[in-house]
Formats: C-alpha cells, sequence, structure tokens
C-alpha cells in the first residue's frame, strides 16, 4: 500500500523567519505564509479565505531561509505535513500542523520588504543556494569545514551590469503561470 504526505504552497511570509540552533548546533528556522483562495457564490458575490500555514526548515536550507526570506516576500514551499503534540503550562494538551520544508524557493526579487514599491538595490551575487563567506562562522561546528561550493561572483563592469537588467527587466512574476 503507497503512502503520500506532500504538501506545495505559493504565498506571502507572514514573518520573517526566526533562525535558532538547537544544542548540537543544527540551524532551524521558523516562520509563516499566507494563502488566499477567493470564489464566487451564486449570488455573485466574490468571497475570499485566507489560511495561515506554519513553515519549519532544518539545517543549510533554515540557514539560506533566514537571508532571503523577509515578511510579505511572495514564496513557493514543499515539504510533508507534520503534527506535534505538548502539554500547555496550564495543563491543556494542544497541537499544531507545521510544514516541514523540503524545499523553498523565494519568488520576489532580492531586496523585497514589505510595503516597498519597488525592491532594494542589490549588489550582484551568486546563487542563493550558499551560505555567504562571511557567515560561515555562524555556522555549527559540524558544517564549518564544508565550505559553500560556489564562490562569490567577481565584481562586474557596468556594460555587464546593464546586460543583467535587462535580463532582469524581462522577467515578470506575474507572467509565471502559478
Amino acid at each position: 500500500m503507497l503512502n503520500l504526505n506532500r504538501a506545495m504552497i505559493l504565498g506571502n511570509a507572514t514573518r520573517d523567519p526566526e533562525t535558532r540552533y538547537t544544542p548540537n548546533g543544527r540551524a532551524v528556522a521558523n516562520f509563516g505564509v499566507a494563502t488566499n483562495r477567493r470564489w464566487t457564490t451564486q449570488a455573485g458575490d466574490t468571497q475570499e479565505k485566507v489560511e495561515f500555514h506554519d513553515i519549519v526548515a532544518w539545517g543549510k536550507l533554515a540557514e539560506i531561509t533566514g537571508q532571503i526570506i523577509k515578511k510579505g516576500a511572495k514564496v513557493y514551499v514543499e515539504g510533508r505535513l507534520e503534527t506535534r503534540s505538548w502539554e500547555a503550562p496550564d495543563g491543556s494538551k494542544r497541537q499544531k500542523t507545521e510544514i516541514i520544508a523540503e524545499n523553498i524557493i523565494a519568488l520576489s526579487p532580492r531586496g523585497y520588504s514589505e510595503g516597498s514599491a519597488s525592491p532594494a538595490p542589490q549588489e550582484p551575487s551568486a546563487g542563493v543556494d550558499k551560505v555567504p563567506e562571511e557567515n560561515i562562522n555562524q555556522l555549527p561546528e559540524n558544517e564549518k569545514s564544508a565550505k559553500p561550493a560556489l564562490k562569490p561572483a567577481p565584481k562586474s563592469t557596468k556594460k555587464e551590469d546593464k546586460e543583467d537588467k535587462k535580463d532582469e527587466d524581462a522577467i515578470d512574476l506575474n507572467d509565471i503561470p502559478f
């Protein structure tokens, strides 16, 4: 018999990720994502419902998430559902269902912050799947020796910057079909 526990959501981050480290040095990041659902009733009224999802990322994904996701940013999260239970200080039983992230994609431009009309100017950089060299000392001891595979991109010339800006302008998030 087959089983499947898969969650895929596309929404907006409701808060900046909170990154912490476990006693054994493993990074964990928590943040929220809101998704909207709109429909039209038989009477022709448009209704909307918002769902709030708690996201948990572990390890390198947690560290990177803490660096690139900001409140209000559009984000795609893929992972599995997990429910945890605990007893509150008042003795009541509590439980919470979270999405344990296995893949997170930031869809808003880098430097995006809630309420900004356009992204903040950013210096050209390498891919987002690495920890910057200056942050390597924040890694747990067991991950410090494994330096990022990618090196920062060399400073580009003004001509290259203009070409990069043309490429960035060619991509519109509204053109993405999902």
